[in-house]
């Protein structure tokens, strides 16, 4: 499954920089070609010797060598790695790749990767503890990063607690679960609505919701991420895309997401309707600002059910997923909508549910299927859902 993939390593100053060459052996073995970059830091745990005799290339450690002068390019190799790994990824190397700070070869490697980024931290209990850290790691996961949890055990300080790096055989297997998922999307082309719709009342009011868009857009980063072809239809958010391989149509109104939907539509294999589209939208928005008075009557009409118009035109082969927000009668609402809609799939999610909903990080969805069946999440990172939700969609398409 590895075989010509290109994995980039960093090495940081940690202790468990002793398991590293064990990755890199295993990944050799497994048909990969590794690179490595390392701190000066790290150096002091592990050899660039005996990384660079495992990896059969040579390990970079500065940007440049003192001896001749040549430059060595971030760039190149951010560019060339199908993926980067991180491991061990200290408190301080979490804090740099989290802000930006650029004052190292890995770190500049870090930012140059056009590739999946997986992190597996490593450091004291106190540490991996400390809000800074887990602000850091809650960061790099809302970049579209994978976290390789520490697990529990005990520590180089005698301390027995969360922060002793993933085994080595652990991290492979992930990462060939993560190339195997890939083969579910690749060259699949998907669709995706997120965020709100603003509805015009004048020229500088608008009836809207507390959509983030954060849902929409980790669906679209995980679909990247598995070699699907996305395209993101979104209205007024406030994230960014980090895969420039996504198209991102940016729309504002109901009408507007209508047009780019229809015209998106046939070409997709799978279809996910995460936007929060509004049920309703003013009948005659006023080309002047209105003017501040007493009081206003505002006469509203019923915008067009994007998502029941794509249920009716649903080709063989299409998957189509909607999303319901309710807040009473959570599982019956949901179940109406996938029927009459003609969907493959529902998610549902209930604003009664602490850490769900609109414009939080994290998510705690019930997938639903017309079968029947159900799945239902814990409380997790909206990225982490995002995959729960694609691995639903690959296992019954």
């Amino acid at each position: 499954m590895l075989k010509g993939k290109n994995i980039l390593i960093g090495i940081t100053g940690s202790i468990a920089a002793y398991k590293t060459p064990i990755l890199v052996r295993l990944l050799k073995k497994e048909g990969a070609n590794v690179k490595v970059v390392m701190t000066k830091c790290a150096t002091d745990f592990v050899t660039p010797l005996t990384l660079s005799t495992l990896s059969q290339q040579p390990v970079l450690i500065e940007p440049y060598d003192k001896v001749d002068g040549s430059w060595h390019s971030h760039v190149e190799w951010g560019r060339w790695a199908d993926l980067f790994i991180v491991a061990p990824a200290s408190a301080n190397t979490l804090a740099k790749m989290a802000n930006g700070i650029a004052d190292n070869l890995l770190s500049t490697c870090y930012l140059a990767a056009k590739c999946p980024v997986f992190f597996a931290p490593a450091m004291d209990l106190d540490m991996f503890h400390h809000p800074t850290t887990a602000k850091n790691i809650n960061t790099l996961l809302s970049y579209g990063n994978f976290l390789i949890e520490p697990q529990t055990g005990e520590l180089a300080s005698g301390l027995i607690g969360a922060g002793r790096m993933e085994e080595p055989e652990v991290i492979l297997e992930v990462i060939s679960d993560f190339f195997n998922k890939k083969k579910g999307l690749q060259n699949k082309n998907v669709l995706i609505t997120a965020g709100p719709t603003f509805e015009a009342i004048d020229p500088v009011r608008f009836i809207g919701n507390h959509s983030s868009g954060k849902m929409g857009y980790a669906l679209a980063e995980e679909a990247a991420n598995r070699g699907a072809i996305v395209t993101l239809i979104s209205g007024p958010v406030h994230i960014g895309i980090n895969n420039p391989d996504i198209k991102v149509i940016n729309i504002t109104s109901a009408a507007e997401m209508k047009t780019q939907c229809d015209k998106a539509f046939d070409e997709n294999d799978i279809i996910i309707m995460t936007a929060a589209v509004a049920d309703y939208t003013p009948e005659n928005p006023a080309p002047e600002k209105i003017k501040k008075k007493e009081s206003m009557e505002l006469k509203l009409k019923l915008t067009d059910d994007i998502l029941a118009s794509m249920g009716k035109k649903k080709k063989q082969g299409q998957f189509l997923v909607g999303f319901a927000l309710e807040t009473e009668n959570e599982k019956s609402n949901a179940l109406t909508k996938l029927n009459n809609k003609n969907l493959n799939m529902i998610v549902l999610n209930s604003l009664k549910d602490k850490g769900a909903g609109f414009g939080t990080d994290t998510n705690k969805v019930t997938m639903l299927f017309p079968d029947k069946s159900e799945i239902v999440t814990d409380t997790l990172p909206k990225l982490k859902i995002a995959g729960m939700i694609l691995d639903a969609i690959v296992n019954r398409s």
